[in-house]
C-alpha cells in the first residue's frame, strides 16, 4: 500500500466539507477522486500532501514513498527558460556527469594506486549514471515537452513569458520527469489539446508508479483509472473500475438504496396503521400489543432518503422558428495573422439538425473560424452564407454580453421576464450557482463563472443555430451531463469547438478535424474518428473540397500508406541501431573493469574516446527515434 486515508474530516466555519473519508491506494494503482464542484476534492488533495491539516483522521504513506503534486495553479521558476526549468529536475544527473568528466580529466595525469582508485570511482559513477538514465535524460526532457504540446521554438522561451495554460503544462512536465512513487494531479488535462491529452494518457498508463487524479474529463478517467473515490455530501464511497463502471454501479446502488428506503417507509406506515388500529380496539391485550410494536418501531434504524435525481434541473432547448434545410455554406475560407497562416480553402455545408464538432490542435484556428461566422473577425478570402430563417446563438469564452452591474438573478430575469423565480434558480443551479450565489454581482465573478452564466443564458435562448466555443470548460460532471442531455434533445443545428472527448461522443454526429490548414470530415462520433482518422499528407496539394473518409482520392491514400510503411521501417532500423550501440557501450564498460585495462591509462583513454563516440551516435539515434515516433 502506497497511501492510506483513514476517517478524514474537515470543516470550514463549522460547515462540514469532508466526513469520515477513507480509502487507500496500492502500488502502481491509478485512481480518481470525483464529485461535483465544491465537494471537497481539492481540499482532500491538499490534506493528503500536507498543505492543509485535517480536523480528524490520518494520512499515511508507505515507507520511503515519494510523491509529487500538481495543483491547478502551480508555480515555476520564472527566471529560467522552459527547457532549463525541466532540466533542473535532472540536477543530480548533471552533477554526476560533471564528476565523471572530472574523473576522465584526472586520469590523464594519474598513475599507480591513485589511478586504480580513480578508476574504481569512475566505474562506480558511470554505472550509477547509466542506471539512473544519464544517457537518456536530455531526449526524455525533449519527449515530454513535445508530448505536452511545446514546439522546439518554445523550449528557449522564458517561463515568465508563458501563458497560464503553458505554465501549467510546463509544471506538469516537470512533475512527470521527477518520477515519484505517487503522482497526484488536480485537473491535469486543462490547457491540453487532444494530442497532448492522448500522449499524457499513454504516459500515465505505462507509468510504473501510482497515480491519484482529480478530473472532470470522463474520457480521460475511462482510459486511465481502475478505482474511483466519490465524494458526495461530505462522505466517500469507493468503486472499482473506470468512470463508466462507476456510473453504472452508482446508479445500481442508488436504485437499491431508493428501493430499500421506500420499502422501509411502507413498513413504517403499515406498522403505524396497525398500532393505531390496535389502540382503537381499546382492549388491554390490544393496547399492550400496540405498545410492544411501537417500541420495536422506535428502535428501528431509519434509512436516510437517498439523493434524488433532480428532474427540474434538466434544460429544454426549443428554437422559436424552424430554419431552412441549408443552414450554413462555407466556401474557400482562408485566414492569416501576419506570418501566421491558420487555414486556407475551407469548404463545408451544414444541414438543419446536424450536430458537428470541430477538433484540432491548439493554434489551428478553430476559435478564429467561429468568430468569423459571428462577424467578430473577417476572412482573408472566401465567404460564408447562412440559410433561410437561421438565428445564431453564440457562446464564446470572452463573455462580452454580460452586464457587470447586475446580479446573476437579474441577468436572467431581465432577459426572460416571463420565467418564474423557481425556474430561474433551477437554471442557475444547473450551472453551479446555488443559494446566495444568484445575488452576486457579475463584476465579482471569475472568468469561469462568467462563462457558465453566459452558457446558461444561451441555453434559454430561442436560437435555431448554436455556435459554442469550449462549452464544457469550468463545468463539473453533473452540469456537463445536463448540458449534454439538453443538446441531444435540441432540434436545431449545433456547431461547436471542444476538447472534451466524452462530450463529443455524446453530442456529435459529425466531426471536422482542422489539421494542416484543411478540414477532414468524419461522419460519426469521436470513437469513430479515432478508428477512421486520416493522417494528412503534408506534401499533397490542398484540396478545394472537404476530403471525407469516403471521398479521399486513391493516390492520396496510397501516399499515406507508403509514408506509414517507410516510417515503420525507419523506426525498426533505428531501434536495431540503438540496441547495437547500447551493447557496444556496455561491452566497453565491462572491458574497463578488467585488470589489464584498469591498470593502463593509455588503454583506458582509448576506450573512453570510443565510448564517447558511441554515446554521441546513440544520442543522435534517440533523437531520430523520437522524431520518427511523433510523425
Amino acid at each position: 500500500m502506497i497511501l492510506n486515508c483513514q476517517n478524514i474530516q474537515k470543516s470550514f466555519l463549522e460547515v462540514p466539507v469532508l466526513s469520515g473519508v477513507s480509502f487507500h491506494i496500492e502500488n502502481n494503482e491509478k485512481a480518481a477522486i470525483v464529485g461535483i464542484n465544491g465537494a471537497g476534492k481539492t481540499t482532500l488533495l491538499r490534506i493528503i500532501v500536507g498543505q492543509l491539516s485535517a480536523d480528524e483522521g490520518l494520512v499515511t504513506f508507505g515507507k520511503d514513498t515519494s510523491f509529487g503534486y500538481l495543483a491547478q495553479n502551480d508555480t515555476l521558476n520564472t527566471d529560467l527558460t522552459v527547457y532549463d526549468e525541466l532540466l533542473s529536475v535532472k540536477q543530480p544527473l548533471i552533477t554526476l556527469e560533471r564528476k565523471i568528466r572530472t574523473s576522465e580529466a584526472q586520469m590523464k595525469h594519474t598513475t599507480g594506486s591513485a589511478l586504480t582508485e580513480l578508476m574504481e570511482t569512475y566505474s562506480r559513477l558511470t554505472h550509477q549514471y547509466e542506471i539512473e538514465g544519464g544517457y537518456q535524460y536530455q531526449s526524455e526532457i525533449t519527449g515530454v515537452l513535445k508530448g505536452l504540446g511545446f514546439s522546439e521554438e518554445e523550449f528557449t522561451k522564458p517561463v515568465s513569458t508563458l501563458s497560464g495554460g503553458q505554465k501549467t503544462r510546463a509544471a506538469l512536465g516537470r512533475l512527470l520527469l521527477l518520477k515519484p512513487d505517487l503522482i497526484i494531479l488536480d485537473e491535469p488535462t486543462n490547457h491540453l489539446d487532444l494530442n497532448s491529452i492522448a500522449w499524457l494518457e499513454t504516459y500515465l498508463l505505462n507509468y510504473k508508479g501510482a497515480v491519484l487524479v482529480v478530473s472532470h474529463d470522463r474520457y480521460f478517467l475511462d482510459r486511465i483509472v481502475t478505482k474511483v473515490v466519490e465524494l458526495d455530501q461530505t462522505k466517500s464511497t469507493v468503486f472499482q473500475g473506470n468512470y463508466s463502471d462507476y456510473v453504472i454501479k452508482k446508479e445500481q446502488l442508488r436504485i437499491a438504496a431508493q428501493n430499500a428506503y421506500e420499502n422501509q417507509q411502507r413498513e413504517i406506515t403499515h406498522q403505524r396503521e396497525v398500532i393505531e388500529k390496535l389502540r382503537s380496539f381499546n382492549r388491554e391485550k390490544s393496547i399492550k400489543r400496540a405498545e410492544s410494536r411501537e417500541k420495536l418501531l422506535n428502535r428501528m434504524e431509519v434509512l436516510d432518503k437517498p439523493t434524488d435525481v433532480d428532474t427540474d434541473m434538466k434544460l429544454s432547448l426549443t428554437p422559436a422558428i424552424l430554419s431552412g434545410r441549408d443552414v450554413l455554406h462555407i466556401e474557400n475560407l482562408s485566414k492569416s495573422f501576419g506570418p501566421l497562416h491558420l487555414f486556407s480553402d475551407l469548404n463545408f455545408d451544414l444541414r438543419r439538425g446536424e450536430h458537428v464538432a470541430i477538433i484540432g490542435d491548439n493554434g489551428t484556428g478553430k476559435t478564429t473560424l467561429l468568430k468569423i461566422l459571428n462577424g467578430m473577425e473577417s476572412a482573408d478570402t472566401g465567404f460564408f452564407r447562412l440559410g433561410t430563417n437561421v438565428e445564431i446563438g453564440y457562446y464564446d469564452q470572452e463573455q462580452q454580453l454580460l452586464h457587470p452591474e447586475k446580479t446573476l438573478f437579474e441577468e436572467i430575469s431581465d432577459q426572460y421576464p416571463s420565467m418564474d423565480n423557481t425556474r430561474i434558480r433551477n437554471v442557475l443551479a444547473a450551472f453551479l450557482f446555488r443559494g446566495d450565489d444568484v445575488f452576486k454581482q457579475i463584476r465579482s465573478l471569475s472568468g469561469g463563472e462568467k462563462g457558465r452564466l453566459s452558457l446558461a443564458k444561451l441555453m434559454l435562448s430561442n436560437a435555431n443555430f448554436l455556435i459554442l466555443d469550449e462549452p464544457t470548460n469550468h463545468l463539473d460532471i453533473a452540469s456537463k451531463e445536463i448540458l449534454e442531455d439538453a443538446l441531444n434533445h435540441y432540434s436545431g443545428t449545433l456547431l461547436y469547438v471542444s476538447h472534451d472527448r466524452y462530450f463529443i461522443n455524446r453530442t456529435a454526429n459529425r466531426i471536422l478535424e482542422l489539421s494542416a490548414e484543411h478540414f477532414y470530415c468524419y461522419d460519426g462520433d469521436y470513437d469513430y474518428y479515432l478508428e477512421k482518422r486520416i493522417v494528412p499528407v503534408q506534401e499533397s496539394a490542398p484540396s478545394t473540397e472537404v476530403p471525407t473518409q469516403n471521398k479521399l482520392d486513391w493516390k492520396s491514400q496510397k501516399e499515406a500508406q507508403a509514408k506509414a510503411r517507410k516510417r515503420e521501417n525507419d523506426l525498426k532500423k533505428c531501434e536495431e541501431r540503438i540496441e547495437e550501440l547500447e551493447t557496444s557501450i556496455q561491452a566497453i564498460d565491462e572491458k574497463m573493469a578488467l585488470p589489464e585495462y584498469a591498470c593502463s591509462s593509455l588503454k583506458l583513454t582509448e576506450l573512453t574516446k570510443q565510448q564517447a563516440s558511441l554515446q554521441e551516435q546513440l544520442d543522435a539515434q534517440y533523437t531520430l527515434w523520437e522524431e520518427l515516433a511523433e510523425n
